[in-house]
């Protein structure tokens, strides 16, 4: 053995007395000879494949001349100095007895506050040599550890990434290598650590986020709050491979930190967020490292959980399908930590950046699955938490707000939940998102199972139908989640929504009343055939004939304060639409209801709507109003108390308007044959005085209204009126011969000639022989109308009129045949009274 060491120390001394002068030549001022010299010495040496024990004295030599060389002006000679050096700490057996020298050579070069060594490619050589000393010298570079740690603050921040990466490996080694000295600097390296973590090169910002998590692990523990800001930040790294990171750091974190049990508040969350990444392999890896925390922390209290070990391992009833119930360990962590997360998420639910509101809204879901009914107790804030983020402008955060309420209604007792949730709806806390409540709440009830919904569901319903929950806000976003509550109720609890089904009817009238979009009351409509269906109804009819009676006593009940605001004139209008002959049926609570709201002192604005709502009835009075026959009943009183004195003429416009739309519904009640020609006969001496005076109003559609009107009134009673009523008529007609409406004029010549019509033996033309008079006078005038049309519809009545009175007429064309334009048509009348003559004497 001391032959071999004595063999080994004269080869040693053989090659550095080789080595001698090239050692010399190391101190010249010319580069190129520095250069030689130096490769030489590395030819000679570790590139040889002399002996451990050779290259161990050789290395004891030329250390400090190599060390020297590390400061050559030349890069070349700098780089061939770093790989000799590196080579040797490979390949010798003690390279701890080069630390001395070494470590402090380094730490001037790369330690500081100005680099010394400017070419970043030996930066990284350097580095490289650095953590190769690491792995071979482990715990002897203990004593350097101030050396090192400066070392590693500068290099860390270093321009060229390759040497942040480099860095950021030393300084795992060096935490792993001496961990019961590393502790006492290892927060010196979290500043650095935190500005290289946001690098631009993912590889980089990977290599940090490791560092980081060793140099955690290895530290007091006392720096974890200043990065976790910064590893929830790289949740959402654009790098795949980044989040992984940060996933396997924060999971070795809450498996064997020491002082993890202080942190689990702030680490689960990073954890958990990352079982809903996007990519499968991340939250595969997130999911198996949740299980293992939740694995341990099982074995470490389990004296704690011991008593409620079977209670806590059977699944609650009605738990979500399809999904995986979380270990025991995992809920008791979430349960115990619950109190300090839910504050979290209600701030970050609210973030500024669309990221993190829709990962924080994914983790609140997560968190509820854990907890299960443990979120009882922290209801409140919860609620308040859903509340804004249900109503939060990016969709993905609001449809993970409403799968999270869906969790509560599951998990949380209905009587507990609805206790808030009902207050909250009645008396919204938001002006500008009073739906967020509603919106919650049916997101709640749908997770709630049916059977333990059923004993709630009037409360719900009798809630929903309050005038202050439905019929306050008219926002397109408050009615479709008012329609969503009582469609969730409908799907969830199918028939036993039958006890209810009034309420829901009520809910859904109003919501067709209040929308004005067609989307919102189509869907209005689809909710209330499933009404039907859930009753086992046949048609929308019966669900009406089954309400209608207490629809009707719900709407009289204020008609009294109604006005052109009242929800409950629209209400009414979808009742009686939607109904269809199932109206007819409740005429005598309707009936007084209409009475009281077209009352001529009520708002005009209301009468003028309910007017038009009966004239589109009463056009099709078999089918709705009339359908069992008893309106006829009605009609006669309806149009005494209700239609007639809203034709009373009163100043303004807005009286006007009104009129216009009484008259409008008087001619739907004549034309829909609501009415009978007795009844109206009964009440003409009051009514026609009405209608005569309407056809002066100054609307066209008023007049034309009031023309038709007659000549329907006409067409019922003409042949039963007195003489002298029908004398009145005609005068006003003729008036309207010369309307400025085309329409009206029309109108006006069709009822003078069922005027003529409808004259019977009873009407003596010898005694009114002035008045036909002036009426042939006045018609013939109008045969010379510019008009053409006009021309021929004054002679199709001049003919009706050849039969009533011949001789006058023909009297009377003859008197003004020699002045008309267009005396053809003199001509074809007088051919047309001789010839009725004619026939008249051949009857004879």
């Amino acid at each position: 053995m001391a032959a071999m060491a004595a063999g080994d120390e004269h080869a040693a001394s053989e090659v550095l007395r080789g080595l001698a002068r090239h050692l010399n030549c190391l101190n010249e001022d010319n580069k190129a000879t520095r250069k030689r010299a130096l490769e030489t010495i590395k030819r000679e040496t570790v590139d040889k494949g002399l002996s451990s024990s050779v290259l161990q004295e050789v290395f004891s030599a030329l250390l400090k001349p190599l060390l020297k060389c590390l400061s050559d002006p030349m890069e070349r000679c700098r780089e061939t100095a770093i790989t000799t050096i590196s080579e040797f700490i490979r390949c010798v057996p003690k390279p701890e007895e080069s630390l001395p020298y070494l470590i402090p050579c380094l730490a001037q070069r790369l330690g500081e506050k100005d680099i010394q060594e400017p070419a970043e490619e030996l930066r990284l050589s350097a580095m490289e040599m650095l953590t190769l000393t690491l792995e071979v010298c482990g715990k002897h570079l203990a004593p350097y550890l101030n050396e090192m740690i400066n070392i590693l603050q500068r290099t860390i921040v270093d321009p060229f990434p390759d040497v942040k990466k480099e860095s950021c490996k030393c300084a795992v080694s060096l935490a792993k290598s001496v961990p019961e000295h590393f502790h006492l600097q290892a927060e010196s390296l979290i500043k650095p650590l935190m500005q290289t973590i946001s690098h631009q090169h993912s590889r980089v910002r990977v290599s940090a986020i490791e560092a980081t998590g060793a140099v955690i692990q290895h530290s007091t523990g006392k720096n974890v709050d200043d990065v976790l800001s910064h590893f929830a930040q790289r949740l959402f790294d654009d790098s795949p491979q980044v989040r992984k990171a940060v996933t396997v750091v924060v999971g070795d974190w809450l498996l064997h930190m020491r002082d993890r049990y202080s942190y689990f508040h702030k680490l689960i969350p990073l954890l958990l967020s990352n079982t809903t990444d996007e990519i499968p392999e991340i939250r595969l890896l997130a999911a198996d490292l949740w299980k293992q925390v939740g694995t341990q922390w099982e074995k470490e209290n389990e004296e704690d959980i011991k008593d409620k070990m079977d209670f806590l391992l059977t699944p609650p009833p009605f738990y979500p399908s399809g999904v995986e119930r979380p270990g025991l360990g995992c809920r008791e962590l979430v349960i115990r930590n619950l109190g300090r997360l839910v504050p979290a998420i209600a701030h970050d639910v609210t973030d500024w950046l669309v990221p993190t509101r829709v990962r924080t809204s994914q983790l609140l879901s997560v968190l509820l699955l854990h907890a299960e009914d443990h979120s009882t107790q922290h209801l409140q804030p919860l609620l308040a938490t859903l509340y804004v983020a249900c109503t939060d402008t990016e969709r993905d955060v609001a449809t993970n707000c409403r799968a999270a309420a869906k969790l509560l209604g599951t998990f949380v007792p209905p009587d507990v939940f609805l206790k808030l949730l009902l207050d909250h709806v009645t008396s919204p806390s938001s002006s500008s998102h009073p739906w967020a409540h509603l919106t919650v709440l049916a997101a709640v009830l749908g997770g709630c199972p049916r059977p333990l919904l059923k004993p709630h569901l009037e409360q719900i319903a009798n809630t929903l139908a309050l005038p202050d929950v439905c019929q306050e806000y008219q926002q397109v976003m408050y009615l479709e989640q008012l329609l969503a509550s009582v469609d969730v109720l409908l799907r969830q609890c199918e028939s036993d929504c039958g006890s209810v089904s009034l309420q829901l009817l009520q809910v859904l009238v109003t919501v067709q009343s209040l929308s004005a979009e067609p989307h919102l009351s189509e869907k209005a409509v689809e909710s209330v055939h499933l009404l039907c269906k859930v009753q086992g109804l046949d048609s929308v009819m019966e669900l009406y004939r089954q309400h209608m009676g207490q629809l009707l006593d719900w709407l009289s009940a204020s008609v009294n304060a109604w006005s052109s605001y009242s929800p409950q004139r629209l209400q009414l209008h979808v009742i009686v639409t939607q109904s269809g002959p199932v109206i007819g049926e409740f005429l005598s609570q309707l009936m007084p209801l209409l009475h009281s709201c077209l009352q001529p002192n009520r708002d005009t604005e209301m009468r003028m709507s309910v007017f038009t709502m009966l004239a589109k009835l009463l056009l099709d009075a078999a089918n709705t109003l009339d359908s069992q026959g008893r309106f006829r009943d009605e009609s006669e009183r309806f149009l005494c108390d209700v239609l007639l004195p809203n034709l009373v003429w009163q100043a303004g416009r807005t009286a006007a308007a009104v009129r216009t739309s009484a008259l409008s519904c008087l001619l739907a009640l004549l034309h829909g044959g609501a009415i009978t020609p007795g009844q109206l006969l009964c009440i003409e001496e009051k009514l026609l005085p009405l209608v005569l005076s309407a056809l002066d109003e100054d609307s066209q559609m008023g007049r034309l209204f009031a023309c038709r009107s007659l000549s329907s009134i006409i067409k019922l009673t003409g042949t039963s009126l007195h003489p002298e009523a029908l004398n009145k008529i005609y005068p006003e007609l003729l008036k309207h011969l010369d309307d400025s409406s085309e329409e009206v004029r029309g109108v006006s010549l069709q009822a003078l000639g069922l005027w003529l019509s409808c004259l019977t033996k009873d009407y003596n033309p010898e005694f009114y022989s002035a008045h036909l008079q002036l009426l042939f006078q006045q018609l013939l005038l109008h045969l010379d109308d510019p008009d053409g049309s006009v021309q021929d519809s004054v002679l199709e009545v001049l003919k009706k009129g050849s039969s009533v009175h011949p001789m006058l007429l023909k009297k009377e064309v003859e008197a003004v045949r020699d002045r008309q334009r267009s005396p053809v048509y003199c001509d074809q009348l007088l051919q047309h009274i001789s010839s009725l003559q004619t026939e008249t004497s051949a009857e004879s």
